[in-house]
């Protein structure tokens, strides 16, 4: 019989994947210095960024299936060569000045990576922890949150040391090689597979195991009301969530009175909540329910957003934001486990490639939202009562999503579009 493999290492492997790919979220720390070397505004450096945000939303999306078919090992590694060559030509594009290239190699080539490297890990963890899923997408994606710790100073250290070209160099030839690793050891659980736990259970109270609520492929389930209830609550969060990370230090500033110094320090932390709020959410998820963990998440947002505009305590805003974006992070790793509770893993690489399609929406309208909002009333109070309408009305959705939900399990779900039996 063949070996199974030991699925804390799939795991672990996927984990890697996402640290690398997670160094995205320190563009920031190159933004300075490009600034300061060749006289570029932080709006065209920071376009870039988008361009990659953007991109990792719709590769997912369109190269979600090829995940599904190719596995996840062959995915790493195409990955692996898209990121890795993104962040090096980045090198080659500072080194000649050239803001064009480097929008084509960060942004398009780099995004395209960023795309297949998030999605291949999820689906493939989700497989091997149908006991443990909030978990085990938890670890994976909460490696995106926490890879700014280490791919910031890294950053840094290395643009006074080496330059900025050679910095990019470096680090895409690093993240190259560890991807390339990482990916050698991804693979599906063989066919009927069961952690033993399961297994257990399932021969002593076989009645007591819990199944998907249907087996659908990416075309089925993307017409069904399920997905498009998903897709609108991951949105909001996002927009909301993204746009407050943006300017959560002058917003402080300018509601509760805080200082530059505590300002930055308050940006510090919320990356940690950030990765915390990733595994902590998944993880509690596995034990209330995915649609519990979303109505959580939306009360919570209610919540703070109509509070942060008349806060003047300085504790208490922080408290609130880090809650916020606990919340935000939780949507991210919570999402793949919730795809697999109502589709089922069949294709759940591709069902979440289409899922990731919010996240770039998002990522485009949250800060442009709040800046049209901001230059128009000069003040954040607006924009944090829209935000907190916004999660009322995802609440609204992630309670509405329950019904749909009991039908699904009586057997047929008309779903808006098509009648759809369990399969």
């Amino acid at each position: 019989m063949e070996k199974v493999k030991n699925r804390w290492l799939i795991a672990l492997s996927g984990v890697g994947i996402h640290i690398c790919i997670g160094s995205a979220y320190a563009w920031s720390v190159f933004t300075n210095p490009m600034a300061d070397a060749y006289g570029w505004s932080t709006s065209q450096i920071s376009f870039a960024f988008s361009i990659a945000i953007f991109l990792l939303g719709f590769s997912a999306a369109f190269l979600g299936t090829f995940v599904e078919k190719k596995g996840p090992r062959i995915s790493g590694m195409l990955a692996a060569v898209f990121f890795g060559i993104g962040v090096m030509g980045t090198g080659l594009a500072t080194a000649l000045e050239s803001l064009t290239l480097m929008y084509l190699f960060y942004g398009i080539i780099g995004g395209i990576g960023l795309g297949i490297g998030y999605i291949a890990p999820v689906s493939t963890l989700v497989k091997w922890f149908p006991d443990h899923r909030g978990l085990a997408t938890g670890l994976a994606i909460m490696g995106f949150g926490f890879a700014s710790l280490i791919s910031g100073p890294a950053g840094e250290a290395l643009v006074s040391s080496v330059g900025i070209p050679n910095a990019f160099f470096i680090l895409g030839a690093s993240y190259l090689i560890v991807m390339m690793a990482a990916s050698q050891y991804l693979a599906p659980p063989p066919e009927g597979w069961k952690p033993k736990g399961m297994q257990d259970d399932q021969a002593s109270q076989p009645k007591r195991q819990k199944e998907d609520l249907s087996q659908m492929t990416a075309r089925e389930a993307i017409k069904t009301k399920p997905f498009w209830m998903l897709w609108t609550m991951l949105f909001l969060n996002v927009t909301t969530g993204i746009a407050i990370i943006s300017v959560a230090s002058p917003m402080g500033q300018e509601i509760a009175g805080m200082s530059a110094v505590t300002g930055a320090s308050m940006v510090g932390i919320m990356g940690l909540f950030n990765g915390v709020g990733r595994i902590g959410w998944a993880t509690i998820s596995d034990y209330i329910g995915r649609p519990n963990v979303y109505t959580l998440f939306f009360i919570i947002g209610t919540i703070a957003y109509f509070f942060l505009p008349v806060i003047t305590s300085i504790v208490l805003f922080q408290i609130l934001v880090y809650a916020i974006v606990s919340c935000y992070g939780g949507g991210f790793s919570s999402v793949p486990a919730y795809i697999g509770d109502l589709f089922g893993t069949k294709q759940l690489g591709a069902i979440h490639g289409y899922m990731l399609t919010a996240w770039a929406v998002a990522g485009i309208v949250g800060p442009m939202l709040l800046s049209l909002i901001y230059d128009s009333t000069n003040s954040y109070q607006l924009v944090l009562v829209i935000f907190g309408i916004m999660h009322v009305v995802s609440l609204l959705i992630s309670i509405w999503i329950r019904a749909v939900m009991r039908k699904m399990k009586e057997g047929s779900l008309y779903t808006g579009f098509e009648d759809v039996s369990n399969r």
